[in-house]
């Protein structure tokens, strides 16, 4: 049954009934549509007396620190009732209430939760997603640069469907990371040079089987076989190990977790540190459809879920979402801070409230 959005003010109601009831509350994050006040620095010249002679002070220059910001979004699915309003109204309908944002990153990334696919030939489960051809121009107009494959719906319509997705998304300079012809090709991953760093991305799933019998297992990808990437945390930590080598920093996409659960699983965390410990800077997580916590580990960063970001037929705070973004040099990690976005007939737009709540409470790091 389809479910009717709520109205924005409704959403951020169950939003703030949601900080209540959870009890307790975690240092905010101040929101980027939020300008913090800056201190001014004080210049204090020491004048020269009458017997002494002003020297100029010698000139440093120095080496700007390459720098990136990344910013990652949750899950983007592009049919339904979405790729209707990019059929009537065009493709920069979609990311329109959040370009203000997404235009400051220098790498934007997401996970694509549907196929960009004319076909008809649909796999044998429960739901099946794709998005009409003229949606990838959507993601071009947004800018994003790294789209997350491995998942529940890469493979919706077969092979041919994750080989048109693709194409569609190349023909942009759209990479894809985490599915592909062949297990080498799931596993490699997509490398971008952005400010004389170069980052690599990786992409895995890790799904329960549907209620109708259909196993994500199948699409894993083998020696000659197209699929997907799954999270096993031993092939996870190869082949971070294998990207630091091509890269300065490893950057990974974990499509995991139980639905509609804002709490983080076991298996989730274990393969997330996993890619952490080996060697990666950031893990990126999708698949709960709800917002989880964010937090550090070993000097690198978790977002366990990113939740929704481009999705119709969600209700109540399952439409609260964030941008993140996280600043990044050759050491790694600098920094991080969120933009909190609300869904509207399965559209992201910035949300000018100061103190959403309820957001902030699902994306507090852990207590102790």
């Amino acid at each position: 049954m389809r479910n009717e959005p709520l109205s924005m003010a409704s959403i951020l109601a169950i939003l703030v009934l949601a900080a209540c009831s959870a009890g307790g509350s975690s240092t905010p994050i101040i929101p980027a549509t939020l300008t913090a006040p800056r201190a001014t620095p004080s210049i204090t010249s020491r004048l020269p007396t009458p017997t002494q002679t002003a020297t100029p002070a010698p000139t440093r220059t120095q080496t700007p620190i390459p720098q990136v910001n990344l910013e990652a979004v949750g899950d983007i699915m592009l049919g339904r009732t979405v790729g209707d309003q990019v059929l009537a109204k065009g493709a920069p309908v979609v990311f329109d209430g959040v370009n203000s944002v997404l235009s400051e990153a220098d790498v934007l990334v997401g996970n694509l939760e549907c196929a960009i696919t004319a076909s008809d030939q649909t796999a044998h489960k429960s739901f099946t997603l794709k998005a009409p051809p003229e949606t990838a121009r959507a993601l071009a107009l947004a800018g994003f640069d790294v789209l997350g494959l491995a998942n529940n719906h890469a493979m919706d319509y077969g092979v041919g469907g994750l080989a048109d997705t693709q194409t569609a998304l190349s023909q942009y300079g759209i990479l894809t990371a985490g599915a592909g012809l062949n297990a080498a090709a799931a596993h490699a991953p997509g490398i971008i040079e952005r400010n004389g760093l170069r980052l690599a991305f990786l992409a895995y799933a890790d799904v329960m089987p549907e209620n109708s019998g259909f196993d994500a297992h199948t699409w894993i990808a083998g020696p000659s076989m197209p699929g997907i990437a799954w999270a096993d945390p031993a092939e996870i930590k190869a082949d971070v190990t294998a990207a630091k080598l091509q890269a300065d920093l490893v950057i990974v996409l974990l499509h995991s977790g139980y639905e509609l659960n804002s709490t983080v699983s076991l298996d989730q965390r274990t393969q997330a540190q996993a890619a952490i410990d080996a060697g990666a800077v950031l893990v990126i997580g999708s698949h709960p459809h709800i917002l989880q916590t964010i937090e550090r580990y070993h000097g690198g960063l978790i977002a366990y879920s990113l939740g929704n970001f481009v999705f119709d037929q969600y209700k109540g705070v399952l439409n609260a979402t964030i941008i993140l973004r996280v600043q990044l040099d050759r050491s790694g990690l600098v920094s991080y801070d969120y933009v909190p976005v609300l869904i509207e007939n399965g559209l992201p737009f910035i949300t000018n409230i100061d103190n959403v709540r309820g957001i902030q409470t699902l994306v507090a790091p852990p207590g102790p």
